[in-house]
Protein backbone atom coordinates (compact mmCIF):
# COMPACT_ATOMS: atom_id res chain seq x y z
CA UNK A 1 0.00 0.00 0.00
CA UNK A 2 1.19 3.64 -0.81
CA UNK A 3 2.22 5.75 2.26
CA UNK A 4 0.28 8.60 0.59
CA UNK A 5 -3.71 7.90 0.41
CA UNK A 6 -5.24 9.15 -2.47
CA UNK A 7 -7.51 12.05 -0.71
CA UNK A 8 -3.93 13.13 0.44
CA UNK A 9 -3.47 13.61 -3.65
CA UNK A 10 -6.37 15.94 -4.15
CA UNK A 11 -5.89 18.80 -5.55
CA UNK A 12 -7.73 22.18 -4.29
CA UNK A 13 -8.52 23.52 -7.65
CA UNK A 14 -9.72 20.30 -8.90
CA UNK A 15 -12.25 19.43 -6.12
CA UNK A 16 -13.22 22.96 -5.71
CA UNK A 17 -14.72 23.53 -9.71
CA UNK A 18 -15.88 20.24 -9.15
CA UNK A 19 -18.27 20.89 -6.16
CA UNK A 20 -18.42 24.56 -7.76
CA UNK A 21 -19.86 22.92 -11.05
CA UNK A 22 -22.08 20.28 -9.22
CA UNK A 23 -23.39 22.96 -6.90
CA UNK A 24 -24.15 25.86 -9.70
CA UNK A 25 -26.13 22.76 -11.77
CA UNK A 26 -27.95 21.27 -9.51
CA UNK A 27 -29.28 24.62 -8.38
CA UNK A 28 -30.05 26.11 -11.77
CA UNK A 29 -32.37 22.80 -12.15
CA UNK A 30 -33.79 23.47 -9.12
CA UNK A 31 -34.69 27.21 -10.15
CA UNK A 32 -35.82 25.98 -13.46
CA UNK A 33 -37.83 23.29 -12.51
CA UNK A 34 -39.06 23.88 -9.15
CA UNK A 35 -42.21 21.81 -8.96
CA UNK A 36 -40.89 17.89 -9.79
CA UNK A 37 -38.07 18.68 -7.90
CA UNK A 38 -40.05 19.99 -4.45
CA UNK A 39 -42.58 17.20 -5.20
CA UNK A 40 -39.24 14.46 -5.30
CA UNK A 41 -37.71 16.14 -2.15
CA UNK A 42 -41.14 15.63 -0.59
CA UNK A 43 -41.16 11.96 -1.62
CA UNK A 44 -37.59 11.43 -1.38
CA UNK A 45 -38.03 10.31 2.56
CA UNK A 46 -40.21 7.30 2.19
CA UNK A 47 -38.54 6.21 -0.91
CA UNK A 48 -37.14 2.80 -0.25
CA UNK A 49 -35.74 1.98 -3.99
CA UNK A 50 -33.32 5.06 -3.71
CA UNK A 51 -32.40 4.54 0.01
CA UNK A 52 -31.52 1.14 -1.16
CA UNK A 53 -29.36 2.51 -3.84
CA UNK A 54 -27.80 5.13 -1.81
CA UNK A 55 -26.99 3.28 1.41
CA UNK A 56 -25.12 0.24 -0.86
CA UNK A 57 -23.06 3.29 -2.64
CA UNK A 58 -22.06 4.44 1.14
CA UNK A 59 -21.24 1.18 2.78
CA UNK A 60 -19.39 0.07 -0.53
CA UNK A 61 -17.40 3.56 0.03
CA UNK A 62 -16.69 2.56 3.60
CA UNK A 63 -15.76 -0.97 2.60
CA UNK A 64 -13.50 0.34 0.07
CA UNK A 65 -11.89 2.38 2.61
CA UNK A 66 -10.98 -0.71 4.51
CA UNK A 67 -10.10 -2.87 2.04
CA UNK A 68 -7.80 -5.45 2.60
CA UNK A 69 -4.56 -4.80 0.66
CA UNK A 70 -3.62 -7.16 -2.08
CA UNK A 71 -7.08 -6.42 -4.11
CA UNK A 72 -5.75 -4.58 -6.88
CA UNK A 73 -7.72 -1.29 -7.56
CA UNK A 74 -9.88 -2.30 -4.68
CA UNK A 75 -7.48 -1.54 -2.38
CA UNK A 76 -6.29 1.52 -3.60
CA UNK A 77 -8.28 3.94 -1.27
CA UNK A 78 -7.49 1.59 1.87
CA UNK A 79 -6.03 3.73 4.77
CA UNK A 80 -4.44 2.90 7.97
CA UNK A 81 -7.25 3.48 10.85
CA UNK A 82 -4.08 3.53 13.66
CA UNK A 83 -4.65 1.45 16.71
CA UNK A 84 -8.07 0.32 15.22
CA UNK A 85 -6.08 -1.27 12.88
CA UNK A 86 -6.80 -4.59 14.13
CA UNK A 87 -10.70 -4.65 13.98
CA UNK A 88 -10.91 -3.96 10.21
CA UNK A 89 -11.36 -7.66 9.01
CA UNK A 90 -14.58 -7.65 11.29
CA UNK A 91 -15.76 -4.03 10.18
CA UNK A 92 -15.60 -5.59 6.64
CA UNK A 93 -18.31 -8.81 7.38
CA UNK A 94 -20.08 -6.22 9.93
CA UNK A 95 -20.50 -3.60 6.52
CA UNK A 96 -21.39 -6.55 3.84
CA UNK A 97 -24.12 -8.06 6.56
CA UNK A 98 -25.16 -4.35 7.31
CA UNK A 99 -25.62 -3.57 3.60
CA UNK A 100 -28.18 -6.90 3.47
CA UNK A 101 -29.66 -6.36 7.20
CA UNK A 102 -30.50 -2.45 7.01
CA UNK A 103 -32.32 -2.51 3.58
CA UNK A 104 -34.43 -5.35 4.60
CA UNK A 105 -35.18 -3.91 8.37
CA UNK A 106 -35.16 0.00 7.96
CA UNK A 107 -38.01 0.80 6.58
CA UNK A 108 -38.57 4.27 7.55
CA UNK A 109 -37.09 7.03 6.22
CA UNK A 110 -34.54 4.71 4.97
CA UNK A 111 -33.29 7.31 2.28
CA UNK A 112 -32.75 10.28 4.38
CA UNK A 113 -30.29 7.66 7.02
CA UNK A 114 -28.61 6.56 3.79
CA UNK A 115 -28.12 10.40 2.73
CA UNK A 116 -26.64 11.03 5.97
CA UNK A 117 -24.42 8.47 5.74
CA UNK A 118 -23.07 9.64 1.53
CA UNK A 119 -22.61 13.10 3.03
CA UNK A 120 -20.11 11.78 5.85
CA UNK A 121 -18.31 10.00 3.01
CA UNK A 122 -18.38 13.07 0.60
CA UNK A 123 -17.32 15.21 3.54
CA UNK A 124 -14.17 13.51 4.45
CA UNK A 125 -12.26 13.97 0.19
CA UNK A 126 -13.68 17.43 0.39
CA UNK A 127 -12.30 18.56 3.73
CA UNK A 128 -8.43 16.66 2.58
CA UNK A 129 -8.51 18.67 -0.50
CA UNK A 130 -8.43 22.02 1.80
CA UNK A 131 -6.76 21.09 4.50
CA UNK A 132 -3.57 23.43 5.21
CA UNK A 133 -4.06 25.37 1.63
CA UNK A 134 -2.63 28.69 1.24
CA UNK A 135 -5.86 30.35 -0.22
CA UNK A 136 -7.93 31.84 2.74
CA UNK A 137 -10.43 31.36 0.11
CA UNK A 138 -10.03 27.74 0.56
CA UNK A 139 -12.93 28.11 3.24
CA UNK A 140 -15.72 27.63 1.22
CA UNK A 141 -15.23 24.15 0.64
CA UNK A 142 -14.66 22.82 5.00
CA UNK A 143 -17.74 25.41 5.28
CA UNK A 144 -20.02 23.25 2.67
CA UNK A 145 -18.20 20.02 4.41
CA UNK A 146 -18.79 20.75 7.70
CA UNK A 147 -22.32 21.88 6.26
CA UNK A 148 -22.81 17.62 5.58
CA UNK A 149 -21.25 16.86 8.67
CA UNK A 150 -23.15 18.62 11.46
CA UNK A 151 -26.61 19.02 10.29
CA UNK A 152 -27.58 16.95 7.09
CA UNK A 153 -24.92 13.89 8.13
CA UNK A 154 -25.37 13.42 11.96
CA UNK A 155 -29.06 14.89 12.02
CA UNK A 156 -30.18 12.95 9.02
CA UNK A 157 -28.60 9.74 10.48
CA UNK A 158 -30.25 10.12 14.07
CA UNK A 159 -33.35 12.06 13.19
CA UNK A 160 -34.38 11.27 9.84
CA UNK A 161 -37.68 13.09 10.18
CA UNK A 162 -35.82 16.59 10.45
CA UNK A 163 -35.29 16.44 6.43
CA UNK A 164 -39.23 16.02 5.63
CA UNK A 165 -39.63 19.00 7.97
CA UNK A 166 -36.94 20.92 6.64
CA UNK A 167 -38.45 20.26 2.88
CA UNK A 168 -41.53 21.32 3.97
CA UNK A 169 -40.47 24.61 4.63
CA UNK A 170 -37.95 25.24 1.90
CA UNK A 171 -41.20 24.41 0.05
CA UNK A 172 -43.79 26.14 1.87
CA UNK A 173 -43.14 29.64 -0.14
CA UNK A 174 -42.28 29.86 -3.55
CA UNK A 175 -40.59 32.93 -2.62
CA UNK A 176 -38.72 31.30 -0.11
CA UNK A 177 -37.94 28.02 -2.49
CA UNK A 178 -36.40 30.62 -4.74
CA UNK A 179 -34.25 32.46 -1.78
CA UNK A 180 -32.39 29.53 -1.21
CA UNK A 181 -31.43 28.07 -4.12
CA UNK A 182 -30.78 31.34 -5.17
CA UNK A 183 -28.06 31.00 -2.49
CA UNK A 184 -26.80 28.05 -3.19
CA UNK A 185 -26.02 29.32 -7.22
CA UNK A 186 -24.07 31.82 -5.74
CA UNK A 187 -22.21 29.68 -3.22
CA UNK A 188 -21.50 27.48 -6.30
CA UNK A 189 -20.57 30.37 -8.33
CA UNK A 190 -18.49 31.81 -5.80
CA UNK A 191 -16.38 28.54 -5.55
CA UNK A 192 -16.07 28.42 -9.49
CA UNK A 193 -14.81 31.93 -9.20
CA UNK A 194 -12.01 31.56 -6.21
CA UNK A 195 -10.83 28.10 -8.18
CA UNK A 196 -10.42 29.53 -11.14
CA UNK A 197 -9.06 33.20 -9.62
CA UNK A 198 -6.52 31.46 -6.23
CA UNK A 199 -6.73 27.97 -5.95
CA UNK A 200 -4.45 26.78 -9.34
CA UNK A 201 -1.11 25.52 -8.61
CA UNK A 202 -3.04 24.48 -5.19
Amino acid sequence: MDATHPYENLHLFSTGLTLGVALVASHVVMLAKPQPVQDFLKRFPRDQMIGQILLGIGLIWFWLLIAPAGMGKLSALSMELGEFDSVKPMLRWVVLASVVLVAISVKDFLAVRALGLLGLMVAFPLLKAAFLKDPASRLLIPIYAYGLLIPASMFFVGMPYLFRDWANWATASQGRWKLLCTAGLAYGVAIIGCALAFWKGY
